[in-house]
């Protein structure tokens, strides 16, 4: 239980991290909303993973490189599946596109990135 607390704190500054960049992309940059939200993804991703691998899961002894493949396969996975999903809210049901974020980020976080961090990405069986 205390690591997937920890594993939704690491998700939470990751998601700070990818709203801030995404609004900053949008409002302040006048970026397309899907590119705010691709780039967001980016950042927050970033973060996640430096927290994933040495707070959350405690994988520095594994290979970086190793982890970092898995990462960014789970990661792209993430990308498409948030992306898609803002852009399908947003569009087709006419959610402003900050709202459509929070509730796909929500869903692919708790579900998706989780599992699949703890199990592939961050397991300590090399």
């Amino acid at each position: 239980m205390i690591k997937f607390l920890k594993a939704q704190l690491a998700s939470l500054i990751g998601t700070v991290v990818d709203f801030l960049t995404t609004v900053v992309s949008v409002e302040w940059l006048g970026l397309w909303y899907v590119a705010g939200t691709f780039i967001g993804n980016i950042a927050g991703g970033i973060t996640n993973f430096y927290l994933g691998r040495n707070w959350v899961f405690r994988s520095r002894g594994n290979k970086v490189y190793v982890q970092g493949i898995r990462y960014f396969m789970v990661w792209s996975g993430s990308i498409l599946l948030n992306t898609a999903g803002v852009y399908l809210l947003t569009h087709f049901l006419a959610i402003r596109y900050i709202i459509s974020k929070i509730l796909v980020s929500l869903l692919v976080g708790f579900t998706y990135n989780y599992l699949l961090q703890r199990y592939f990405v961050f397991n300590h069986r090399e």
